[in-house]
């Protein structure tokens, strides 16, 4: 009998599902937009914007990988609410181009989404260029972590005739499993302080994609909300493998979150 339930609790642990939450912020990234019949509502980089501005493809591609439950986090980050995830998602900050109030990340929230990510939270950081993302307070945060994005351009792509400026070879790398050239347009590069690692860099040495360790939990950034659905619907030319490379990211950060449900 003994050995019939040491095979079944081993059995069990074999078929063990990690279901985690993901959770993507529309506090720190709040942008709206006006509908023919008045109304106002919020879009860009969210689960529920199907245009080509949003995220839906990205959380159809988690859900399929695992995932539980796609969430949106309206407020302030709090140990309360991030509680409630295993993977938080900001991406794009509002600068005053975006909105009249934007809301700036602060030590106050750095601190507290550090402590949750010490405690083993996943954390994934995705800038934008400086003419369209709050670096300047995002960065408070990132340094937390041991980098910062940079006010640069990389991987410039002006239109759509010059698709390859924009084009990065993941052949060799941990996180893209599957994907060999990725397309990633008008990123901010990432600096490297301390403890950070680099990802992913572009042909002449800066890094677009960084992950860094901290306490129990993990963050990884890269310069530029790459995967909103204008990038993973087919509208790339076949050599750019952006539909792989959301599965391989998020498998990754799925598997970092390491706990069973």
């Amino acid at each position: 009998m003994k050995k019939i339930s040491i095979a079944l609790v081993a059995l069990s642990m074999s078929l063990t599902v990690y279901a985690q939450t993901v959770t993507v912020d529309n506090y720190y990234n709040k942008e709206n937009r006006k509908l023919k019949d008045g109304r106002t509502e919020d879009f860009h980089y969210l689960w529920t914007d199907k245009t080509t501005s949003g995220f839906s493809i990205l959380g159809e591609t988690f859900l399929k990988n695992g995932a539980k439950a796609l969430t949106t986090l309206t407020q302030a980050p709090t140990m309360q609410n991030l509680k409630k995830t295993d993977i938080y998602i900001i991406v794009d900050p509002d600068h005053l181009g975006d909105s009249p109030t934007p809301n700036y990340m602060d030590e106050k929230s750095v601190q507290t989404i550090a402590n949750w990510v010490k405690e083993g939270g996943v954390l994934l950081l995705m800038g934008n260029d400086e003419a369209n993302a709050d670096l300047k307070h995002f960065n408070i945060l990132a340094a937390k972590f041991g980098f910062t994005f940079n006010s640069d351009i990389i991987l410039a792509v002006k239109d759509d005739e010059h698709f390859d400026y924009g084009g990065l070879s993941t052949l060799g790398s941990s996180l893209f499993k599957t994907s060999k050239h990725i397309f990633i347009k008008n990123a901010a590069s990432i600096a490297i302080q301390h403890t950070a690692t680099p990802i992913l860099k572009t042909k002449d040495g800066k890094n677009a994609i960084v992950s860094a360790k901290y306490g129990k939990g993990i963050v990884l950034a890269v310069g530029d909300p790459w995967l909103y659905n204008e990038y993973t619907n087919g509208r790339l030319p076949a050599r750019f493998e952006n539909d792989k490379a959301a599965d391989d990211l998020t498998q990754w950060l799925l598997e970092k979150t390491k706990k069973v449900q």
